[in-house]
């Protein structure tokens, strides 16, 4: 079933001539709709899409504010600043043959050719791991079509789209991957983009990766290195595990969701905010299943803001994976959501939440709870 926007204005008339009427002093035209899309991404676009996101376009390593009472996080940035600077000429040969170190690492680190080829960032919630990630991207000497960086999701995605020996072929030029949140939840998953890193080692790129924690130990303790070594297998030997300790956020629990306003206000709102989309929550589910993950970024290509209508708990696991993917484009767009139905927090059953995948689902409640704060102004402005 397409979706499409309302035909009936909640706050005005179902004639045609009042509706455009009543619209004329806000927009010129309707809103947009996220249902009406079915983009088509060429693979050197979703490569070219691989960099950090929007709101990490400006983070450098001099950025990161090192707490001076945890030492690891100054040495981090210091180790990651020598890995960035001896990725600025080729490694010597290519993959097991070729690996090298940290470059000078204050002189802590070993000779160029001794030591591993990735780096692994190991630290609790809230200790800046995807702002030093993201500070590597940019400061390797590499130009950006050289180097890559996506979350887990993102990477097999491109498996998806590409399929497997297409993806190798087109990563193996690149000097740098970066991976952000590494899924340890799928077993199958683990071991594709497992096999995919060895290859791309073997071709001598260089890795740098961190992680989310493995279910069942979600709340336990700070670190994954353990698990993300254990889960890589073959793979453990090309990564340095760096700790970086700092306070611990995972025990606040989800951050109560904005309650949702009433159809008619967000109905309003998007057709007042210029280049806003708005979509009935239940049929945008449905339309995602029939676009891939790997491009559920250019469905949002040019949408300065999501309205949705009758905001409901999602149906099955496979939805509820599909809407994990949009809320992380949409987080790293910073595209605010405004809604109706029922609130954020409410989106997944208490068997979701308690299963294996919850990880990915507090992080999705956190996210469009964050860009449901950012959409507040919509309404009170409108």
């Amino acid at each position: 079933m397409r979706c499409s926007v309302p035909r009936r204005l909640p706050w005005g008339t179902v004639s045609s001539s009042t509706a455009a009427s009543g619209l004329s002093s806000l927009t010129t035209t309707a809103p947009l709709s996220l249902c009406a899309r079915e983009p088509h991404v060429p693979a050197d676009r979703l490569v070219a899409e691989m960099v950090p996101p929007p709101r990490f376009d400006a983070v450098r390593f001099a950025t990161y504010l090192p707490d001076p009472k945890q030492p690891s996080q100054t040495e981090a940035v210091e180790v990651l600043d020598d890995f960035a600077a001896g990725l600025g000429a080729p490694a010597a040969g290519s993959g097991r043959r070729g690996l090298f170190g940290f470059g000078r690492s204050r002189g802590k680190g070993r000779a160029a050719g001794a030591g591993p080829r990735g780096v692994y960032l190991d630290g609790g919630y809230g200790v800046g791991k995807t702002h030093l990630l993201a500070s590597l991207w940019h400061a390797t000497p590499a130009e950006p079509a050289r180097k890559a960086f996506g979350t887990f999701v993102e990477l097999t995605n491109l498996v998806g789209a590409l399929g497997f020996q297409k993806t190798v072929e087109t990563l193996s030029g690149h000097r740098l991957l970066c991976i952000d949140e590494f899924e340890l939840d799928d077993p199958g998953d683990t071991v594709l983009v497992s096999t995919l890193l060895g290859r791309l080692v073997d071709a001598g790129v260089a890795l740098a990766a961190t992680s989310n924690t493995l279910p069942g130990k979600l709340g336990e303790g700070r670190f994954a290195a353990t698990d993300f070594l254990r889960e890589i297998q073959g793979l453990s030997a090309h990564f340095r595990a760096l700790r970086i300790d700092g306070e611990d956020y995972r025990h606040r629990g989800l951050p109560e969701a904005p309650a949702p306003y009433s159809e008619a206000q967000v109905t309003k709102a998007a057709y007042a905010t210029e280049n806003a989309s708005l979509d009935d929550f239940p049929h945008l589910l449905d339309h995602l299943a029939r676009v891939h993950p790997s491009r559920y970024g250019a469905l949002t290509d040019g949408v300065a803001a999501v309205c949705l209508t009758d905001v409901r708990p999602v149906p099955d696991q496979s939805t509820a994976l599909r809407l994990v993917v949009l809320a992380d484009r949409l987080y790293d767009r910073e595209v605010p959501v405004l809604a109706s139905g029922m609130p954020f927090d409410r989106l997944f059953s208490e068997e979701m939440l308690n299963g294996g995948y919850r990880k990915k689902y507090f992080r999705a409640i956190s996210r469009l709870t964050a860009l449901a704060r950012d959409a507040k102004g919509l309404v009170e402005t409108h």
